[in-house]
């Protein structure tokens, strides 16, 4: 079992859709939520890089969740939010198809499912029981240090001290 949150003491949770799947996040990783703004897509940048866009004039990443956990691009829809996530490792929006709810639960959380290919399961800090089904709990740090945007990260930093 995954031990998250203060010794001890629930872990409350932002809810989301994305690709009929429920997932989650740690609240204290969310800085907000909002309406899909205009994403302006970076050319030469990995498939999970959907873009940026300016939030209060901060140039805010986009990452594609549905990418990095081996789906389609996501399709932006009428219900489509941005979750900015908020952590030591930085800040980006993630593109999900619909808000849910708030959750409170009690750790610990369940290990990810055996059978999950090792990139998703590294994703996760573990999946939680509720009455209506289970909701896999996303690491925010997992997402934002995911391979292909540290490597991006590495070629950007590389080109700014040639």
């Amino acid at each position: 079992m995954v031990s998250t949150g203060g010794p001890g003491g629930p872990l409350r949770l932002v809810c989301f859709e994305l690709r009929a799947q429920e997932l989650a996040l740690p609240i204290a990783d969310v800085r907000e939520t909002l309406p899909v703004p205009p994403i302006t897509r970076v050319f030469l940048t990995p498939p999970c890089l959907a873009g940026v866009f300016s939030l209060r004039g901060d140039i805010v990443p986009v990452i594609d969740l549905g990418v990095l956990l081996g789906l389609p691009a996501t399709a932006i829809g009428d219900d489509s939010k941005i979750v900015v996530v908020d952590h030591a490792a930085g800040v980006a929006g993630i593109v999900v198809d619909r808000l849910r709810d708030l959750r409170t639960i009690e750790p610990p959380l369940e290990p990810p499912p055996a059978n999950l290919p090792a990139q998703v399961a590294g994703l996760l800090l573990g999946v939680a029981a509720t009455p209506t089904g289970s909701v896999r709990v996303l690491d925010a740090r997992a997402v934002l240090t995911v391979e292909p945007l540290r490597q991006l990260a590495r070629s950007d930093a590389e080109s700014r001290v040639s």
